[in-house]
């Protein structure tokens, strides 16, 4: 959790504590990026106006390195140019302030279930998206047990996105 108002850090820490998870904090855009670098966090919960570095640079630098912690910014900016800003750097959720602390940790489960979901299917295992069978390593599509005749375009980009 990356805020500087300790009122939010607070509430939102204490919320996340009774659900089970195990928040840790951050009052600054360079203190996110370390504790990131040394935590390993399942979820960043991410404010956009931070001291030293806003928290929109700072999901632009988790991205550029590679990072794919998800991230769901919290925020009192709720203009649309703010809210697509913040998803095209990177975010995975916007939510803005007030908030209720209900929604926040349904958006947090939503987004970790999802998370789950994908470390779920292993690289080079069979997708199967109800009758849709599509096998990475004989590159062949299937629905319903009936071969689907697809060009390598058509099944790499069919894979991505039943990956996605």
């Amino acid at each position: 959790m990356v805020d500087d108002e300790s009122s939010i850090l607070e509430l939102v820490s204490f919320n996340l504590s009774q659900a089970g998870f195990t928040p840790v904090v951050a009052r600054d855009g360079l203190e996110a990026l370390e504790k990131v670098k040394e935590e390993k966090p399942d979820l960043i919960i991410l404010d956009v106006m931070l001291p030293r570095i806003d928290g929109f640079e700072v999901c632009r630098k988790l991205r550029m390195k590679g990072d794919t912690t998800p991230v769901l910014m919290l925020t009192a900016r709720k203009e649309e140019v703010d809210r697509v800003l913040g998803l095209e750097l990177g975010a995975d959720d916007y939510l803005t302030k007030p908030f209720s602390p209900r929604e926040l940790l349904a958006r947090v489960r939503a987004i970790l279930r999802r998370v789950a979901e994908r470390a779920e299917h292993k690289e080079g295992e069979p997708l199967v998206i109800g009758d849709l069978v599509i096998d990475p390593q004989s590159h062949t599509v299937t629905v319903k047990g009936r071969p689907v005749d697809l060009t390598l375009k058509e099944f790499q980009l069919l894979h991505l996105l039943a990956s996605n």
